[in-house]
Protein backbone atom coordinates (compact mmCIF):
# COMPACT_ATOMS: atom_id res chain seq x y z
CA UNK A 1 0.00 0.00 0.00
CA UNK A 2 1.35 3.39 -1.03
CA UNK A 3 -1.10 5.74 0.73
CA UNK A 4 -3.61 5.30 3.54
CA UNK A 5 -6.11 8.05 4.37
CA UNK A 6 -8.15 8.03 7.57
CA UNK A 7 -10.16 11.10 8.52
CA UNK A 8 -12.26 10.61 11.62
CA UNK A 9 -13.68 14.10 11.35
CA UNK A 10 -13.13 17.32 9.42
CA UNK A 11 -15.36 20.30 10.18
CA UNK A 12 -15.83 23.92 9.20
CA UNK A 13 -17.53 25.56 12.14
CA UNK A 14 -20.73 23.65 12.81
CA UNK A 15 -20.61 21.87 9.44
CA UNK A 16 -19.10 18.37 9.46
CA UNK A 17 -17.50 17.82 6.05
CA UNK A 18 -16.11 14.30 6.62
CA UNK A 19 -16.79 11.65 9.21
CA UNK A 20 -15.16 8.20 9.25
CA UNK A 21 -13.67 8.66 5.78
CA UNK A 22 -11.19 5.96 4.76
CA UNK A 23 -9.46 4.92 1.55
CA UNK A 24 -6.09 3.69 0.34
CA UNK A 25 -4.10 3.82 -2.89
CA UNK A 26 -1.77 1.17 -4.30
CA UNK A 27 1.43 1.75 -6.24
CA UNK A 28 0.89 2.75 -9.89
CA UNK A 29 -2.89 2.86 -9.35
CA UNK A 30 -4.91 5.47 -11.23
CA UNK A 31 -7.81 6.75 -9.13
CA UNK A 32 -10.61 9.11 -10.17
CA UNK A 33 -12.03 11.17 -7.30
CA UNK A 34 -15.64 12.25 -7.89
CA UNK A 35 -18.45 13.76 -5.87
CA UNK A 36 -21.13 16.42 -5.96
CA UNK A 37 -19.98 20.04 -6.01
CA UNK A 38 -19.32 21.13 -2.43
CA UNK A 39 -18.48 17.70 -0.99
CA UNK A 40 -14.89 18.81 -0.27
CA UNK A 41 -12.76 17.07 -2.88
CA UNK A 42 -10.20 19.88 -3.05
CA UNK A 43 -10.15 20.09 0.75
CA UNK A 44 -9.35 16.38 0.81
CA UNK A 45 -6.43 16.97 -1.55
CA UNK A 46 -5.12 19.71 0.74
CA UNK A 47 -5.25 17.30 3.68
CA UNK A 48 -3.46 14.51 1.80
CA UNK A 49 -0.82 16.96 0.54
CA UNK A 50 -0.20 18.20 4.08
CA UNK A 51 -1.42 21.75 3.43
CA UNK A 52 -4.44 21.38 5.76
CA UNK A 53 -3.71 19.91 9.19
CA UNK A 54 -6.94 20.95 10.92
CA UNK A 55 -8.62 17.55 11.11
CA UNK A 56 -8.83 14.44 13.26
CA UNK A 57 -7.23 11.52 11.46
CA UNK A 58 -4.06 10.16 9.93
CA UNK A 59 -2.41 10.25 6.52
CA UNK A 60 0.20 7.52 6.04
CA UNK A 61 2.52 7.59 3.03
CA UNK A 62 4.84 4.66 2.44
CA UNK A 63 8.31 5.41 3.82
CA UNK A 64 10.61 6.97 1.23
CA UNK A 65 7.74 7.82 -1.16
CA UNK A 66 7.43 11.22 -2.78
CA UNK A 67 4.02 12.88 -3.12
CA UNK A 68 3.58 15.73 -5.63
CA UNK A 69 0.57 17.99 -6.02
CA UNK A 70 -0.49 21.00 -8.02
CA UNK A 71 -0.25 24.25 -6.07
CA UNK A 72 -3.38 26.43 -5.77
CA UNK A 73 -1.66 29.67 -4.77
CA UNK A 74 1.64 31.12 -6.03
CA UNK A 75 2.46 33.80 -3.47
CA UNK A 76 6.22 34.29 -3.27
CA UNK A 77 6.83 32.65 -6.66
CA UNK A 78 5.57 35.41 -8.98
CA UNK A 79 9.02 36.76 -9.89
CA UNK A 80 10.54 33.39 -10.78
CA UNK A 81 10.63 32.44 -14.44
CA UNK A 82 8.30 29.60 -15.32
CA UNK A 83 11.28 27.31 -15.92
CA UNK A 84 12.84 28.23 -12.56
CA UNK A 85 9.51 27.66 -10.82
CA UNK A 86 9.04 24.21 -12.32
CA UNK A 87 12.65 23.22 -11.65
CA UNK A 88 12.47 24.44 -8.06
CA UNK A 89 9.40 22.34 -7.30
CA UNK A 90 10.74 19.11 -8.76
CA UNK A 91 11.91 16.52 -6.22
CA UNK A 92 15.73 16.47 -5.91
CA UNK A 93 16.28 18.97 -8.74
CA UNK A 94 17.76 21.79 -6.69
CA UNK A 95 19.97 19.47 -4.63
CA UNK A 96 21.28 17.61 -7.67
CA UNK A 97 21.73 20.79 -9.73
CA UNK A 98 23.71 22.35 -6.87
CA UNK A 99 26.08 19.37 -6.75
CA UNK A 100 26.56 19.36 -10.52
CA UNK A 101 27.18 23.13 -10.62
CA UNK A 102 29.52 23.45 -7.64
CA UNK A 103 31.37 20.17 -7.07
CA UNK A 104 33.61 20.33 -10.19
CA UNK A 105 35.17 23.51 -8.76
CA UNK A 106 35.53 22.32 -5.17
CA UNK A 107 35.80 18.54 -4.92
CA UNK A 108 39.47 18.21 -5.98
CA UNK A 109 40.73 14.73 -5.10
CA UNK A 110 38.13 14.20 -2.35
CA UNK A 111 36.98 10.63 -3.00
CA UNK A 112 33.67 11.02 -1.13
CA UNK A 113 32.68 14.16 -3.01
CA UNK A 114 33.76 12.61 -6.30
CA UNK A 115 31.40 9.70 -5.60
CA UNK A 116 28.59 12.10 -4.66
CA UNK A 117 29.15 13.94 -7.92
CA UNK A 118 29.10 10.70 -9.91
CA UNK A 119 25.91 9.58 -8.15
CA UNK A 120 24.32 12.97 -8.81
CA UNK A 121 25.18 12.74 -12.54
CA UNK A 122 23.51 9.34 -12.77
CA UNK A 123 20.47 10.37 -10.73
CA UNK A 124 20.01 13.60 -12.73
CA UNK A 125 20.06 11.54 -15.91
CA UNK A 126 17.71 8.85 -14.53
CA UNK A 127 15.16 11.51 -13.60
CA UNK A 128 15.31 12.93 -17.13
CA UNK A 129 16.33 16.38 -15.94
CA UNK A 130 18.81 16.88 -18.81
CA UNK A 131 15.85 16.84 -21.22
CA UNK A 132 13.61 18.85 -18.91
CA UNK A 133 13.64 22.16 -20.79
CA UNK A 134 13.01 20.46 -24.15
CA UNK A 135 10.13 18.45 -22.64
CA UNK A 136 8.54 21.56 -21.16
CA UNK A 137 8.81 23.39 -24.49
CA UNK A 138 7.00 20.47 -26.13
CA UNK A 139 4.36 20.62 -23.39
CA UNK A 140 3.93 24.34 -24.03
CA UNK A 141 3.07 23.48 -27.64
CA UNK A 142 0.59 20.80 -26.58
CA UNK A 143 -1.09 23.05 -23.99
CA UNK A 144 -0.92 26.05 -26.34
CA UNK A 145 1.19 28.45 -24.30
CA UNK A 146 3.64 30.73 -26.09
CA UNK A 147 7.09 29.16 -25.58
CA UNK A 148 8.62 32.58 -24.89
CA UNK A 149 6.69 32.55 -21.61
CA UNK A 150 8.92 29.72 -20.39
CA UNK A 151 11.44 32.40 -19.43
CA UNK A 152 8.85 34.99 -18.34
CA UNK A 153 7.85 35.64 -14.71
CA UNK A 154 5.26 33.18 -13.42
CA UNK A 155 3.18 36.14 -12.28
CA UNK A 156 2.69 37.26 -15.89
CA UNK A 157 0.70 34.13 -16.78
CA UNK A 158 -3.09 33.91 -16.71
CA UNK A 159 -4.88 31.70 -14.20
CA UNK A 160 -5.52 29.04 -16.85
CA UNK A 161 -1.88 29.07 -17.96
CA UNK A 162 -0.73 28.64 -14.35
CA UNK A 163 -2.97 25.57 -14.09
CA UNK A 164 -1.27 24.12 -17.15
CA UNK A 165 2.17 24.90 -15.67
CA UNK A 166 1.17 23.06 -12.49
CA UNK A 167 0.13 20.07 -14.59
CA UNK A 168 3.45 20.09 -16.49
CA UNK A 169 5.30 20.24 -13.18
CA UNK A 170 3.40 17.29 -11.71
CA UNK A 171 3.81 15.24 -14.87
CA UNK A 172 7.59 15.73 -14.77
CA UNK A 173 8.10 15.31 -11.03
CA UNK A 174 8.46 11.54 -11.31
CA UNK A 175 7.29 11.07 -7.76
CA UNK A 176 5.49 8.01 -6.42
CA UNK A 177 2.02 9.55 -6.19
CA UNK A 178 0.54 12.62 -7.90
CA UNK A 179 -2.54 14.65 -6.93
CA UNK A 180 -4.14 16.50 -9.85
CA UNK A 181 -7.25 18.71 -9.60
CA UNK A 182 -9.55 19.04 -12.67
CA UNK A 183 -6.72 18.88 -15.23
CA UNK A 184 -8.79 18.84 -18.43
CA UNK A 185 -10.99 21.88 -17.78
CA UNK A 186 -10.41 24.25 -20.72
CA UNK A 187 -8.19 21.75 -22.57
CA UNK A 188 -8.87 21.12 -26.23
CA UNK A 189 -9.07 17.60 -27.65
CA UNK A 190 -5.36 17.35 -28.52
CA UNK A 191 -4.20 18.50 -25.09
CA UNK A 192 -6.70 16.19 -23.40
CA UNK A 193 -5.59 13.26 -25.52
CA UNK A 194 -1.99 13.97 -24.48
CA UNK A 195 -2.99 14.03 -20.81
CA UNK A 196 -4.93 10.75 -21.10
CA UNK A 197 -1.93 9.08 -22.78
CA UNK A 198 0.33 10.31 -19.98
CA UNK A 199 -2.14 9.06 -17.35
CA UNK A 200 -2.22 5.58 -18.85
CA UNK A 201 1.57 5.35 -19.14
CA UNK A 202 2.56 7.09 -15.88
CA UNK A 203 4.66 4.99 -13.52
CA UNK A 204 3.44 6.89 -10.46
CA UNK A 205 0.08 6.45 -8.79
CA UNK A 206 -2.32 9.26 -9.66
CA UNK A 207 -5.39 10.60 -7.86
CA UNK A 208 -7.27 12.95 -10.15
CA UNK A 209 -10.29 15.04 -9.21
CA UNK A 210 -12.39 15.04 -12.36
CA UNK A 211 -15.87 14.65 -13.77
CA UNK A 212 -14.47 14.31 -17.28
CA UNK A 213 -15.84 10.95 -18.35
CA UNK A 214 -13.14 10.56 -21.01
CA UNK A 215 -10.60 10.60 -18.16
CA UNK A 216 -12.70 8.45 -15.83
CA UNK A 217 -12.91 5.85 -18.59
CA UNK A 218 -9.13 5.32 -18.16
CA UNK A 219 -8.78 4.92 -14.37
CA UNK A 220 -8.39 1.72 -12.34
CA UNK A 221 -10.73 2.76 -9.55
CA UNK A 222 -13.20 5.51 -8.72
CA UNK A 223 -13.60 6.93 -5.22
CA UNK A 224 -16.79 8.88 -4.64
CA UNK A 225 -17.04 11.38 -1.79
CA UNK A 226 -20.60 11.21 -0.58
CA UNK A 227 -22.33 11.97 2.73
CA UNK A 228 -18.99 12.72 4.37
CA UNK A 229 -17.46 9.33 3.54
CA UNK A 230 -15.50 7.69 0.71
CA UNK A 231 -17.02 4.90 -1.42
CA UNK A 232 -14.64 2.91 -3.61
CA UNK A 233 -15.63 1.37 -6.97
CA UNK A 234 -13.23 -0.97 -8.73
CA UNK A 235 -12.79 -0.34 -12.44
CA UNK A 236 -13.46 2.63 -14.72
CA UNK A 237 -16.47 4.87 -15.32
CA UNK A 238 -18.61 2.20 -16.97
CA UNK A 239 -17.87 -0.19 -14.09
CA UNK A 240 -18.72 2.57 -11.62
CA UNK A 241 -22.14 3.10 -13.19
CA UNK A 242 -22.98 -0.61 -13.01
CA UNK A 243 -21.79 -1.04 -9.43
CA UNK A 244 -23.35 2.22 -8.30
CA UNK A 245 -26.74 1.12 -9.62
CA UNK A 246 -26.53 -2.15 -7.70
CA UNK A 247 -25.42 -0.47 -4.47
CA UNK A 248 -27.89 2.39 -4.64
CA UNK A 249 -30.90 0.17 -5.39
CA UNK A 250 -30.01 -1.89 -2.30
CA UNK A 251 -29.64 1.29 -0.23
CA UNK A 252 -32.93 2.68 -1.52
CA UNK A 253 -34.66 -0.59 -0.60
CA UNK A 254 -33.14 -0.51 2.90
CA UNK A 255 -34.10 3.12 3.36
CA UNK A 256 -37.67 2.40 2.20
CA UNK A 257 -37.92 -0.41 4.75
CA UNK A 258 -36.60 1.97 7.44
CA UNK A 259 -39.25 4.57 6.54
CA UNK A 260 -41.99 1.94 6.78
CA UNK A 261 -40.57 0.87 10.15
CA UNK A 262 -40.70 4.51 11.32
CA UNK A 263 -44.35 4.80 10.33
CA UNK A 264 -45.16 1.53 12.15
CA UNK A 265 -43.34 2.71 15.27
CA UNK A 266 -45.24 6.00 15.22
CA UNK A 267 -48.48 4.01 15.15
CA UNK A 268 -47.17 1.72 17.93
CA UNK A 269 -46.41 4.70 20.18
CA UNK A 270 -49.99 5.98 19.82
CA UNK A 271 -51.47 2.48 20.24
CA UNK A 272 -49.46 1.61 23.38
CA UNK A 273 -50.18 5.05 24.84
CA UNK A 274 -53.93 4.56 24.39
CA UNK A 275 -53.82 1.01 25.77
CA UNK A 276 -51.87 2.26 28.79
CA UNK A 277 -54.44 5.00 29.43
CA UNK A 278 -57.37 2.57 29.19
CA UNK A 279 -55.81 -0.06 31.48
CA UNK A 280 -56.61 -0.29 35.19
CA UNK A 281 -54.28 -3.12 36.22
CA UNK A 282 -50.87 -1.76 37.41
CA UNK A 283 -48.98 -4.63 35.82
CA UNK A 284 -50.71 -4.11 32.47
CA UNK A 285 -50.03 -0.35 32.67
CA UNK A 286 -46.32 -0.99 33.31
CA UNK A 287 -46.16 -3.43 30.37
CA UNK A 288 -47.76 -0.97 27.91
CA UNK A 289 -45.64 1.88 29.27
CA UNK A 290 -42.49 -0.21 28.70
CA UNK A 291 -43.60 -1.12 25.18
CA UNK A 292 -44.40 2.55 24.45
CA UNK A 293 -40.98 3.65 25.69
CA UNK A 294 -39.20 0.99 23.63
CA UNK A 295 -41.11 2.11 20.53
CA UNK A 296 -40.19 5.73 21.27
CA UNK A 297 -36.51 4.82 21.72
CA UNK A 298 -36.46 2.86 18.45
CA UNK A 299 -38.25 5.72 16.72
CA UNK A 300 -35.71 8.30 17.93
CA UNK A 301 -32.83 6.07 16.79
CA UNK A 302 -34.26 5.54 13.29
CA UNK A 303 -35.31 9.15 12.84
CA UNK A 304 -31.79 10.30 13.74
CA UNK A 305 -30.34 8.42 10.75
CA UNK A 306 -29.56 10.82 7.92
CA UNK A 307 -30.96 10.05 4.49
CA UNK A 308 -28.17 8.89 2.16
CA UNK A 309 -27.63 10.71 -1.14
CA UNK A 310 -29.07 8.49 -3.88
CA UNK A 311 -28.06 8.98 -7.51
CA UNK A 312 -28.25 6.53 -10.42
CA UNK A 313 -27.43 7.57 -13.98
CA UNK A 314 -30.51 7.87 -16.17
CA UNK A 315 -29.64 5.00 -18.51
CA UNK A 316 -29.19 2.57 -15.60
CA UNK A 317 -32.30 3.91 -13.86
CA UNK A 318 -34.39 3.28 -16.99
CA UNK A 319 -33.81 -0.48 -16.65
CA UNK A 320 -35.20 -0.73 -13.10
CA UNK A 321 -38.59 -2.27 -12.38
CA UNK A 322 -41.58 -0.02 -11.66
CA UNK A 323 -41.52 -0.57 -7.89
CA UNK A 324 -37.84 0.31 -7.56
CA UNK A 325 -38.24 3.26 -9.94
CA UNK A 326 -41.04 4.64 -7.75
CA UNK A 327 -38.92 4.28 -4.60
CA UNK A 328 -35.86 5.83 -6.26
CA UNK A 329 -37.85 8.80 -7.60
CA UNK A 330 -39.23 9.34 -4.10
CA UNK A 331 -35.88 9.35 -2.31
CA UNK A 332 -33.24 10.34 -4.90
CA UNK A 333 -30.87 13.22 -4.22
CA UNK A 334 -31.98 16.63 -5.42
CA UNK A 335 -30.47 17.61 -8.77
CA UNK A 336 -30.48 20.85 -10.69
CA UNK A 337 -33.82 21.49 -12.38
CA UNK A 338 -33.34 22.94 -15.86
CA UNK A 339 -36.43 24.40 -17.49
CA UNK A 340 -36.15 24.79 -21.27
CA UNK A 341 -38.59 25.20 -24.13
CA UNK A 342 -39.80 21.69 -25.00
CA UNK A 343 -42.82 22.54 -27.15
CA UNK A 344 -42.29 21.29 -30.68
CA UNK A 345 -42.65 23.73 -33.54
CA UNK A 346 -43.96 22.94 -37.00
CA UNK A 347 -41.68 25.55 -38.56
CA UNK A 348 -38.17 25.02 -39.91
CA UNK A 349 -37.07 28.64 -39.52
CA UNK A 350 -33.58 29.64 -40.54
CA UNK A 351 -32.12 31.22 -37.40
CA UNK A 352 -28.42 31.68 -38.19
CA UNK A 353 -26.64 31.77 -41.56
CA UNK A 354 -22.85 31.81 -41.97
CA UNK A 355 -21.42 31.87 -45.51
CA UNK A 356 -17.75 31.66 -46.54
CA UNK A 357 -16.76 33.49 -43.36
CA UNK A 358 -13.19 34.51 -42.53
CA UNK A 359 -12.57 36.21 -39.17
CA UNK A 360 -9.53 37.34 -37.28
CA UNK A 361 -7.62 40.24 -35.78
CA UNK A 362 -5.04 42.59 -37.21
CA UNK A 363 -3.90 41.54 -40.67
CA UNK A 364 -4.46 37.78 -40.49
CA UNK A 365 -7.66 35.71 -40.21
CA UNK A 366 -7.94 33.00 -37.58
CA UNK A 367 -9.97 30.87 -39.96
CA UNK A 368 -11.31 31.06 -43.50
CA UNK A 369 -14.27 29.93 -45.61
CA UNK A 370 -16.59 28.65 -42.85
CA UNK A 371 -20.22 28.07 -43.87
CA UNK A 372 -23.27 26.61 -42.12
CA UNK A 373 -27.01 27.17 -41.70
CA UNK A 374 -28.79 26.67 -38.38
CA UNK A 375 -32.51 25.97 -38.44
CA UNK A 376 -34.91 25.49 -35.55
CA UNK A 377 -34.27 22.25 -33.56
CA UNK A 378 -30.86 21.69 -35.21
CA UNK A 379 -27.53 21.18 -33.42
CA UNK A 380 -24.12 22.33 -34.63
CA UNK A 381 -20.86 21.46 -32.92
CA UNK A 382 -17.89 23.76 -33.46
CA UNK A 383 -14.74 21.64 -33.26
CA UNK A 384 -11.11 22.72 -33.27
CA UNK A 385 -8.07 23.54 -31.20
CA UNK A 386 -8.13 26.26 -28.57
CA UNK A 387 -7.26 29.51 -30.30
CA UNK A 388 -8.55 28.37 -33.69
CA UNK A 389 -11.37 30.93 -33.58
CA UNK A 390 -14.40 29.07 -32.21
CA UNK A 391 -15.12 31.69 -29.55
CA UNK A 392 -14.45 34.48 -32.09
CA UNK A 393 -17.11 32.96 -34.36
CA UNK A 394 -19.58 32.77 -31.48
CA UNK A 395 -18.93 36.39 -30.56
CA UNK A 396 -19.54 37.42 -34.17
CA UNK A 397 -22.92 35.64 -34.20
CA UNK A 398 -23.85 37.27 -30.87
CA UNK A 399 -22.83 40.72 -32.14
CA UNK A 400 -24.94 40.27 -35.28
CA UNK A 401 -28.00 39.25 -33.26
CA UNK A 402 -27.61 42.36 -31.05
CA UNK A 403 -26.97 44.71 -33.96
CA UNK A 404 -23.53 45.79 -32.73
CA UNK A 405 -20.06 45.60 -34.25
CA UNK A 406 -18.02 42.48 -33.50
CA UNK A 407 -14.60 42.84 -31.86
CA UNK A 408 -13.02 40.73 -34.61
CA UNK A 409 -12.29 41.79 -38.17
CA UNK A 410 -14.32 40.26 -41.01
CA UNK A 411 -12.01 39.48 -43.93
CA UNK A 412 -14.74 37.86 -46.04
CA UNK A 413 -18.17 36.28 -45.87
CA UNK A 414 -21.51 36.85 -44.21
CA UNK A 415 -23.03 36.35 -40.74
CA UNK A 416 -26.81 36.72 -40.60
CA UNK A 417 -29.38 36.01 -37.90
CA UNK A 418 -33.17 36.12 -37.73
CA UNK A 419 -34.49 39.53 -36.69
CA UNK A 420 -34.90 39.96 -32.91
CA UNK A 421 -33.43 36.51 -32.35
CA UNK A 422 -33.07 35.59 -28.66
CA UNK A 423 -29.80 33.80 -28.01
CA UNK A 424 -28.85 32.28 -24.67
CA UNK A 425 -25.07 32.23 -24.20
CA UNK A 426 -23.15 30.00 -21.81
CA UNK A 427 -19.64 31.41 -21.39
CA UNK A 428 -16.70 29.95 -19.47
CA UNK A 429 -16.23 33.21 -17.54
CA UNK A 430 -18.91 35.22 -15.74
CA UNK A 431 -19.41 38.80 -16.91
CA UNK A 432 -17.30 40.96 -14.52
CA UNK A 433 -20.23 43.28 -13.81
CA UNK A 434 -21.89 40.51 -11.78
CA UNK A 435 -18.88 39.48 -9.70
CA UNK A 436 -19.20 42.13 -6.97
CA UNK A 437 -22.95 41.58 -6.55
CA UNK A 438 -24.56 39.12 -4.20
CA UNK A 439 -26.01 36.06 -5.93
CA UNK A 440 -29.60 37.26 -5.48
CA UNK A 441 -28.80 40.73 -6.77
CA UNK A 442 -26.85 39.28 -9.69
CA UNK A 443 -29.79 37.08 -10.69
CA UNK A 444 -32.10 40.08 -10.45
CA UNK A 445 -29.71 42.02 -12.69
CA UNK A 446 -29.57 39.14 -15.18
CA UNK A 447 -33.36 39.16 -15.47
CA UNK A 448 -33.40 42.95 -15.84
CA UNK A 449 -30.72 42.80 -18.54
CA UNK A 450 -32.87 40.35 -20.48
CA UNK A 451 -36.12 42.34 -19.96
CA UNK A 452 -37.57 39.40 -18.07
CA UNK A 453 -40.00 39.76 -15.13
CA UNK A 454 -38.32 39.47 -11.75
CA UNK A 455 -39.65 39.01 -8.23
CA UNK A 456 -38.27 37.76 -4.89
CA UNK A 457 -40.27 34.57 -5.40
CA UNK A 458 -38.74 33.92 -8.83
CA UNK A 459 -35.22 34.56 -7.50
CA UNK A 460 -35.80 32.05 -4.71
CA UNK A 461 -37.21 29.53 -7.19
CA UNK A 462 -34.15 29.88 -9.43
CA UNK A 463 -31.84 29.46 -6.45
CA UNK A 464 -33.67 26.30 -5.40
CA UNK A 465 -33.80 24.89 -8.95
CA UNK A 466 -30.01 25.16 -9.25
CA UNK A 467 -29.18 23.72 -5.80
CA UNK A 468 -28.52 27.00 -4.04
CA UNK A 469 -29.97 27.51 -0.56
CA UNK A 470 -32.53 30.33 -0.97
CA UNK A 471 -32.20 31.23 2.72
CA UNK A 472 -28.42 31.64 2.85
CA UNK A 473 -26.71 31.51 -0.55
CA UNK A 474 -28.48 34.57 -1.95
CA UNK A 475 -26.26 36.88 0.11
CA UNK A 476 -23.02 35.29 -1.12
CA UNK A 477 -20.89 37.46 -3.44
CA UNK A 478 -20.73 35.94 -6.93
CA UNK A 479 -16.93 36.23 -6.98
CA UNK A 480 -16.76 33.85 -4.02
CA UNK A 481 -18.80 31.09 -5.66
CA UNK A 482 -17.06 27.80 -6.39
CA UNK A 483 -16.42 26.69 -9.97
CA UNK A 484 -19.51 24.47 -9.91
CA UNK A 485 -21.69 27.23 -8.46
CA UNK A 486 -20.50 29.69 -11.10
CA UNK A 487 -21.34 27.14 -13.80
CA UNK A 488 -24.88 26.89 -12.43
CA UNK A 489 -25.16 30.68 -12.40
CA UNK A 490 -24.17 30.69 -16.06
CA UNK A 491 -26.91 28.16 -16.86
CA UNK A 492 -29.51 30.37 -15.18
CA UNK A 493 -28.29 33.38 -17.15
CA UNK A 494 -28.33 31.47 -20.45
CA UNK A 495 -31.94 30.32 -20.07
CA UNK A 496 -33.41 33.38 -18.34
CA UNK A 497 -35.47 34.75 -21.27
CA UNK A 498 -36.54 31.51 -23.01
CA UNK A 499 -34.12 31.85 -25.96
CA UNK A 500 -34.65 30.33 -29.40
CA UNK A 501 -30.95 29.52 -29.79
CA UNK A 502 -28.49 28.30 -27.19
CA UNK A 503 -24.75 28.78 -27.60
CA UNK A 504 -22.65 26.78 -25.15
CA UNK A 505 -18.89 27.08 -24.68
CA UNK A 506 -17.58 24.03 -22.75
CA UNK A 507 -20.65 23.82 -20.47
CA UNK A 508 -19.59 20.63 -18.65
CA UNK A 509 -16.49 22.23 -17.08
CA UNK A 510 -16.92 22.36 -13.27
CA UNK A 511 -20.28 20.55 -13.23
CA UNK A 512 -20.55 17.29 -11.30
CA UNK A 513 -21.76 14.07 -12.93
CA UNK A 514 -25.48 14.33 -11.98
CA UNK A 515 -25.57 17.97 -13.13
CA UNK A 516 -23.87 17.11 -16.43
CA UNK A 517 -26.42 14.39 -17.03
CA UNK A 518 -29.33 16.69 -16.19
CA UNK A 519 -27.92 19.29 -18.59
CA UNK A 520 -27.63 16.66 -21.34
CA UNK A 521 -31.20 15.52 -20.68
CA UNK A 522 -32.56 19.09 -20.83
CA UNK A 523 -30.64 19.94 -23.99
CA UNK A 524 -31.78 16.74 -25.68
CA UNK A 525 -35.40 17.71 -24.97
CA UNK A 526 -34.86 21.37 -25.95
CA UNK A 527 -36.67 22.27 -29.19
CA UNK A 528 -34.73 25.40 -30.00
CA UNK A 529 -31.44 25.32 -31.92
CA UNK A 530 -28.04 24.77 -30.31
CA UNK A 531 -24.47 25.71 -31.23
CA UNK A 532 -21.96 24.18 -28.86
CA UNK A 533 -18.25 23.81 -28.22
CA UNK A 534 -17.24 20.78 -26.20
CA UNK A 535 -14.26 18.47 -25.99
CA UNK A 536 -16.30 16.06 -23.85
CA UNK A 537 -16.89 13.11 -26.18
CA UNK A 538 -19.79 11.80 -24.04
CA UNK A 539 -21.54 15.19 -24.19
CA UNK A 540 -20.95 15.51 -27.95
CA UNK A 541 -22.31 12.00 -28.56
CA UNK A 542 -25.43 12.83 -26.54
CA UNK A 543 -26.19 16.09 -28.35
CA UNK A 544 -25.03 14.99 -31.80
CA UNK A 545 -25.64 17.34 -34.72
CA UNK A 546 -23.41 18.56 -37.55
CA UNK A 547 -19.73 19.11 -36.78
CA UNK A 548 -18.07 22.23 -38.22
CA UNK A 549 -14.28 22.08 -37.99
CA UNK A 550 -12.57 25.39 -37.29
CA UNK A 551 -8.89 25.47 -38.27
CA UNK A 552 -6.77 22.52 -39.35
Amino acid sequence: MLLSVTINEKSFGDKVLYQDLHFSVQENEKVGLVGRNGTGKTTLFNIVAGDDKDYDGEIILKRGSVLVASRQEHHGHEDKTVLEYIQGDLPEYRKLAHILDTYPKTMGDNTRRMQEYSDALERFSDLGYYQLEDEIEQAFDIYQIDKTKLHSPLGSLSGGQKRMVELMKVQRSRGHIALIDEPTNHMDYIAKDAFVKWLKAAQEAVIVITHDRDVLRCVDRIIEIRDGSAYAFRGNYDDYLRTNKSQVTSQVNEYDITQKRIRNLQEDVIRFQRLKEKSRDPGTIRRFKSQEQKARDDLVRLQSLEKPSFWIDQESASSMNDKMTASYEKYKAQNIRIRTRTKESDSYRLLVQVEKLSLGYGTKPLFEDISFALHESERIRLHGRNGAGKTTLIQSVMAQSRGVAAASKKFAGVVATEKDLKIGLYEQEINPKYLQLTLSNALEQVLMDKDTPSSPQRIKQLLSDYLFNPASDGDMPVERLSGGQKARFQLISMLADDPSVLILDEPTNHLDLPSIEELEHALTAYHGAIIYISHDSYFAAKLGGTTITIGS
